[in-house]
């Protein structure tokens, strides 16, 4: 069964999705941080420093955006500036200080350093992701009917206009033509409308769309993926989740006022606990630790006293599955993102690596966002990288 809880308190929102009474996601949103990611906005190129391969673009905020020349499509829209059309054409070659660009914020800035920010566009919508400036279409890797696939992928591409592209989310899986089409006619419509607005040089650089909060992002994710009921702590909150489930065409969904006791129901505050420690203990006896750097993150498998195997190699093979089943939800729960490189227990024998591999694989299946298994090290660490379920 799943489950949303959404508790409320002051300019705090608390955001858990439960799973059989296991908490596998949780985010706080706070009315008073400004979030950036998603964002889109007609930017001021501040400066080019050619020996970094990459710009500095004033968005508007107090630090300036950084796009790396990778990042900069050969070919973008054009701008209106008030009746005057500014090409941006062959941008890598031709960028210079002064110009307007458009841009998406695709990481936050943190410490010290700005935004990160493409002109790789990317729309989410309900069953696809627009990409306005990305000719191709290609699909989830989680679809894995290749007859499936093929059916979805002729859709959107009969429905796609000339140079733009798509990507077809999970949540498309079996649905019909006329459902796929209409979200991918609401994105076009939607990427129509930021293009069109004019501007003066006095006027940029400016906000031209303001991405989904987490709490929009999640319900276009899992509304039509076995979401049962939502829980929320006041009549306002419930009021306003009909509002966005009116706009989904989920008016149907159970939303009810009892979010206290659904916490309580679901032993949220202790599983909280277990997800803000570094080390996480197992049902063996054994435990791993989660050390967080700016680099990577760094997470540890070891045994303790356990020791009920024949042998030294069939006690790590039984710890390090339990270990990876473990790390899995962790890594969700937490919403680590970055780097991952988990150093498993050491084990001798090629085939329990691979099925290691597999198991973790499969438990990665449950994820919203794309992890990307690379495989073990010549150091023997399993590496992985994972994208930030709230920055996609």
């Amino acid at each position: 069964m799943k489950e949303l809880i959404i508790d409320v308190q002051n300019e705090i929102e608390n955001i858990y999705l439960v799973e059989d009474e296991t908490l596998v996601e949780k985010y706080v949103n706070s009315k008073n941080k400004k979030r950036l990611e998603g964002n889109i906005y007609i930017g001021k190129v501040q400066n080019v420093v050619s020996a970094l391969q990459a710009a500095f673009v004033n968005v508007g905020e107090s630090k300036n955006a950084f796009i790396h020349f990778k990042d900069l499509l050969p070919k973008v829209d054009v701008v209106k500036n008030k009746g005057e059309e500014v090409s941006l054409s062959d941008v890598e070659k031709n960028i210079k200080p002064g110009s307007p660009i458009i841009v998406e914020i695709k990481r936050d800035s943190y410490n010290k350093k700005g935004a990160r920010v493409s002109t790789h566009i990317n729309l989410p919508g309900r069953y696809v992701v627009l990409l306005p400036n990305s000719p191709f279409a290609t699909i989830s890797q989680k679809i894995e009917d290749e007859l499936e696939r093929k059916r979805l992928l002729g859709i959107v591409k009969r429905h796609l206009p000339e140079g733009m592209g798509a990507i077809v989310r999970t949540s498309a899986t079996g649905k019909d033509e006329e459902e796929i089409k209409k979200d991918l006619e609401n994105l076009i419509k939607k990427w129509n409308e930021i293009i069109s607005i004019e501007f003066s040089t006095n006027d940029y650089p400016k906000l031209i769309y303001k991405a989904n909060e987490i709490l929009d992002k999640l319900l276009i994710d899992i509304v039509d993926k076995g979401l049962e009921k939502i829980h929320v702590n006041n009549e306002e909150t419930k009021e306003l989740i009909l509002e966005k489930l009116s706009f989904l065409d989920k008016e149907d969904l159970e939303v009810i006022v009892d979010a206290e006791d659904a916490m309580i129901a679901n032993n949220i505050e202790k599983q909280l606990s277990v997800s803000e420690n570094r080390k996480v203990w197992l049902k063996s006896g054994g435990f791993i630790t989660i050390d967080k750097t700016e680099a990577l993150t760094a997470i540890d498998v070891n045994s303790a006293k356990f020791i009920e195997k024949k042998t030294l190699e069939d006690t790590a093979f039984s710890i390090n599955k339990e270990a990876a089943i473990e790390i899995a939800k962790q890594i969700r729960l937490r919403d680590i993102g970055g780097i991952i490189v988990i150093d498993f227990i050491d084990m001798n024998e090629e085939k329990n690596k691979k099925e290691l591999v597999s198991l973790f694989a499969e438990e990665i299946k449950k994820e919203r966002t794309k992890v990307q298994i690379e495989g073990f090290t010549k150091l023997n660490l399993l590496e992985l990288t994972r994208k930030h379920v709230d920055s996609e």
